[in-house]
C-alpha cells in the first residue's frame, strides 16, 4: 500500500450535504443529525432483515442486506448521513480469529492473542480480498443512496481492536489482560498495535475508494487507559491512521470518537481529525472552547434520554444545542448521541429527537 499516493475522490452532487459542510466547519442553517448505531435492534424493520439473514455475521457479509439495513433509518427518519452497516471486529476476523456472536454475551473469537508467537504468526492478508464484502456493501449502499445523503465508513481504532483480540472478545474485567501487558510486556502491545494499525489504514482506504465520503474511528475502550498511557497506546496510533488517510485522501473527512476521552479532547483533536466525537459526560460548550478552531465536534446526547418521555427528549435536545452555542463559519457541530442507541429505544422517540434537532437548531441559528 502506497500511503503517499493521493487517490481521486468521488465527485457527487448531494441532495443534502449538510453533514459534510458541518464537518468542514462551513456555514449551515441548522445542525445536521445522525446517530451511532442508527441501524439496529430498536427498529422492527431491522429485526425482520436480520431474521431473514439468519444471524448477525451473515447480515454483515451480505452486501445487499447490509445495504437494506443501512438505508432503513434514512428512509424512516431522514437522517443527514448514513453509516455503513458492519462491525468493528471485521479486521480481526479477517486475520483468522473466528468472529462469532453469543446471544446475551456479545462478540467472541475462536482464537485469542495470548503470546508473542501468536502476534508474529498473524497472517499477511489482502484487505481487498478478505474484506471484499465490506467494499461491495459500500458500493451497493452508495448506488442505493443515489446521493441523497453522504455515506460514512468506519473502523475500530487500533487500541480497541487489540483489546478485543487479546481478550478473545467482549470482556467482563475491562480488558485486564491487555492492560496487564502494558506494564509487563508493552513491547508486545506495541508490536500488535503496529500490525493492526497498518490494516486499519488499508481497510479505511478501501472503503473510501469504494465510495465512503467520511471515515469514523471508534476507540470504544480508549477511556480505560491511564492518562500516562493514552498518548502512547491510543493517541499515537489514531494519529497514524488519520495522517495516512489524510495524505492519501485529503478531501475525505475523518471523525475520531474516544469513549471516556473527555480528559484528552485537546490531544484527540491533535490527531488531525476533521471532527471530534464526544460522549455524554462532556460539556459541549467547554469542548468547543478547548478545541477551538482545530476541528468540528460531534455529539453528545446521553442515549438513555431516548428511553424517556418525548417532552424530556425535546428539553434535552434543546439543552444540548444551547450548550454548543451558535453555529458560525469556522465552527462545526453534528448532533449525535454520546454512544450507540439502545436496542430498547422506542422508534417514535427517535423521530421526536430528529424533529427537535431541526426545530431548535434552526430557531437558534
Amino acid at each position: 500500500m502506497l500511503f503517499g499516493r493521493k487517490e481521486p475522490i468521488h465527485v457527487t452532487n448531494l441532495t443534502n450535504d449538510l453533514f459534510l459542510r458541518a464537518l468542514r466547519r462551513e456555514a449551515v442553517d441548522r445542525t445536521p443529525v445522525w446517530l451511532m448505531r442508527q441501524a439496529g435492534r430498536y427498529l422492527p424493520e431491522y429485526n425482520a432483515t436480520r431474521k431473514k439473514a439468519g444471524n448477525f455475521m451473515a447480515l454483515c457479509k451480505s452486501p445487499d442486506l447490509a445495504c437494506e439495513v443501512t438505508l432503513q433509518p434514512i428512509d424512516r427518519y431522514g437522517f443527514d448521513a448514513a453509516i455503513l452497516f458492519s462491525d468493528i471486529l471485521t479486521v480481526p476476523d479477517a486475520l483468522g480469529l473466528g468472529l462469532h456472536f453469543v446471544e446475551g454475551e456479545g462478540p467472541r473469537f475462536k482464537k485469542a492473542i495470548g503470546s508473542e508467537a501468536d502476534i508474529r504468526g498473524l497472517p499477511a492478508i489482502d484487505i481487498e480480498h478478505e474484506l471484499g464484502y465490506v467494499g461491495e456493501a459500500v458500493q451497493t449502499i452508495r448506488r442505493a443512496l443515489n446521493d441523497r445523503v453522504p455515506l460514512i465508513g468506519f473502523s475500530g481504532s487500533p487500541w480497541t481492536l487489540v483489546c478485543y483480540m487479546v481478550a478473545g472478545g467482549s470482556s467482563s474485567d475491562d480488558f485486564l489482560k491487555v492492560r496487564q501487558w502494558l506494564y509487563s510486556r508493552h513491547d508486545l502491545v506495541l508490536l500488535l498495535l503496529e500490525k493492526v494499525t497498518d490494516l486499519v489504514i488499508q481497510y479505511c482506504a478501501m472503503q473510501i475508494r469504494k465510495g465512503a465520503q467520511a471515515i469514523m474511528l471508534f476507540d470504544s475502550w480508549g477511556g480505560l487507559l491511564a492518562d500516562a498511557q493514552f498518548g502512547r497506546f491510543s493517541q499515537a496510533f489514531l494519529s497514524k491512521v488519520v495522517a495516512a488517510l489524510t495524505q492519501q485522501f485529503p478531501d475525505t473527512p475523518s471523525i475520531v470518537f474516544v469513549k471516556g476521552g473527555g480528559l484528552w479532547l485537546e490531544r484527540i483533536a491533535a490527531t488531525g481529525c476533521t471532527a471530534l466525537g464526544v460522549d455524554w459526560t462532556v460539556n459541549l460548550g467547554q469542548a468547543r472552547v478547548r478545541v477551538g478552531s482545530q476541528c468540528a465536534i460531534q455529539g453528545n446526547l446521553d442515549p438513555a434520554v431516548l428511553l424517556g418521555h418525548p417532552d424530556h427528549i425535546r428539553a434535552e435536545v434543546a439543552r444540548t444545542i444551547q450548550s454548543f452555542g451558535l453555529l458560525e463559519p469556522g465552527v462545526g457541530h453534528i448532533f449525535n448521541l454520546g454512544h450507540g442507541i439502545s436496542q430498547f429505544t422506542p422508534p417514535e422517540n427517535v423521530q421526536c429527537l430528529v424533529q427537535a434537532v431541526r426545530e431548535f437548531s434552526s430557531r437558534s441559528n
